[in-house]
């Protein structure tokens, strides 16, 4: 029998349609045959990139050369840009202003053949410290309400370039997802004096049935009501609203198991094509919000969105979450390699 799942945070339902269910060997996408060319995020080609923002490399080199281990540039087709003011204005019934913003590339490796699944530890370490330094800079510009920090990984899932990096925009309003999860934790909040989102950790760790995986900072673990089948959340096991405060020792444990949830989507999916998120709090809401809680939202890119989605804003999710996580935990991350 489907089901009609509702998401405890935003109100959103999903179908579960179990009568569609599939499972993991049933989504695998062929793989897409390499491009090949010349690659701007491979080393010596920084001149085919706007200058860095953000580089970690090795001591004593320039910018823009190199031996560097992560490197932040502006896009090069920017969706936003830094320079101009926001020009609000109102015609009738419509609202507009300029299109003000930040759009970078986080380039997460200097070989073309990593991936975030691939790379050590300490180099996906240095892929959050990357978003961590970005995060603080842009929060300095009062232009800007929110910074989204986001992945394509693969083709279908969106990537133009198969170099592995991560995206970050900057804007000069809250996006409308982030803000229903804003309003709907804040209504939690009013009500019962306790954050959802650590009330929803507590649940998980009791019932286990939706857990991928933890360590004792962070827990992985596929949500009550999925947009997609096998998405996952990571969260911090401790309540956090922002995800720069962090401190130094999380983003190592963070990045482990960061690691380790992409090698069982690797193993379990066959290397599937997926997007993740970092939802945060705004960068004007003050340092701490009681009622909201940073995560990363992972969504491999297995199903299609058609008209029934587009139309009525349900998703229909033919694999169940307590599945997903079952054959997630059953996954060894080290055979993924």
């Amino acid at each position: 029998m489907p089901e009609l799942r509702k998401d405890p945070i935003i109100g959103r339902w999903v179908i579960i349609s179990t009568e569609r269910g599939k499972r993991p060997s049933e989504f695998v996408i062929p793989p897409i045959p390499t491009k090949g060319g010349l690659c701007p995020f491979c080393p010596g080609n920084e001149d085919m990139t706007p200058p860095e923002i953000l580089a970690y490399r090795k001591e004593g080199t320039r910018p823009d050369t190199p031996e560097w281990r992560i490197r932040v540039v502006p896009n090069k087709f920017p969706a936003l840009r830094i320079e101009g003011d926001l020009g609000k204005v109102g015609e009738g019934v419509y609202d507009k202003m300029n299109g003000i913003g930040a759009h970078e590339v986080i380039i997460e490796s200097p070989s073309h053949q990593d991936t975030l699944s691939t790379i050590s530890t300490g180099q996906f370490e240095e892929v959050l410290w990357a978003y961590r330094d970005r995060i603080i800079d842009l929060k300095k510009d009062t232009r800007l309400r929110y910074i989204l920090i986001f992945k394509n990984h693969g083709e279908p899932a969106g990537a133009s370039l198969e170099h592995s990096h991560s995206q970050l925009i900057a804007l000069p309003i809250v996006p409308k997802r982030v803000g229903e999860e804003l309003d709907g934790s804040l209504e939690y909040y009013n009500y019962k004096e306790r954050c959802i989102f650590c009330d929803i950790i507590r649940q998980e760790l009791m019932q286990g049935i939706r857990v991928v995986a933890e360590n004792q900072d962070f827990l992985a673990l596929t949500p009550y009501a999925p947009k997609a089948p096998f998405e996952i959340w990571i969260m911090p096991r401790f309540h956090e609203s922002n995800f720069e405060n962090s401190q130094k020792q999380h983003y190592h444990n963070l990045a482990a198991l960061f690691s380790d949830v992409l090698k069982r989507l690797d193993r379990v999916l066959n290397k599937p094509p997926y997007n993740f998120i970092l939802h945060t709090a705004p960068v004007r809401n003050g340092e701490t919000l009681p009622h909201y809680h940073w995560h990363f939202e992972i969504m491999p890119k297995l199903v299609k969105t058609a008209g029934f989605e587009w139309g009525s804003g349900f998703y229909i999710n033919p694999t169940p979450p307590e599945e997903a996580a079952e054959y997630l935990r059953g996954a060894s991350p080290e055979e993924s390699s």
